[in-house]
């Protein structure tokens, strides 16, 4: 991940400004950390799942003067979609090109094939940033091998509180 990753806008289908711009959250001074979640797919039923337990946590993450951001690897209107069933309480961006995704190098397996089909190939990837100075710095990455491995809701709380 270059830092320059760190600057993206994409479009916003849930909670939040229409367009959301990574630099602009940074140094929001009510934020003391942003958790990035890179999703696999439209269809992936683990991610789907995953935002539903951060969405039902949301007010944890507030608490804790935290923001979470999901990014799905699609166009607006699927993201959309999700955000209608689901009425997600944070941001969820679409990334059609992957260009954000890829620049955060989430990782992909089988290959060629992996690239062309993100249900297949495309993994979970998650960023937690320390935004305390308005200067995004990484503070712990997760980068799934399987659909499912990625960290609880549990997981991510302890790490966005331990950012105080």
């Amino acid at each position: 991940m270059n830092t320059s990753a760190h600057d993206f806008e994409l479009e916003n289908a849930a909670s939040g400004p229409d367009r959301f711009q990574f630099s602009e959250a940074a140094t929001d001074s009510d934020t003391d950390s942003i958790v990035l979640l890179f999703q696999r797919d439209y269809h992936c039923t683990k991610c789907r799942q995953q935002v539903q337990d951060v969405a039902a946590r949301y007010e944890a993450f507030r608490e804790a003067n935290a923001a979470v951001v999901a990014v799905l690897p699609e166009p607006a209107d699927r993201a959309a979609e999700w955000h209608r069933q689901y009425d997600l309480p944070f941001s969820l961006l679409a990334d059609p090109s992957k260009a954000v995704s890829d620049e955060y190098d989430q990782p992909t397996r089988f290959g060629a094939l992996g690239s062309l089909h993100d249900l297949v190939g495309r993994m979970p990837l998650a960023v937690v940033f320390d935004t305390t100075d308005g200067e995004p710095t990484v503070a712990k990455t997760y980068e799934g091998k399987t659909p499912g491995d990625r960290p609880t809701v549990d997981e991510f709380l302890g790490d966005v509180r331990d950012i105080d």
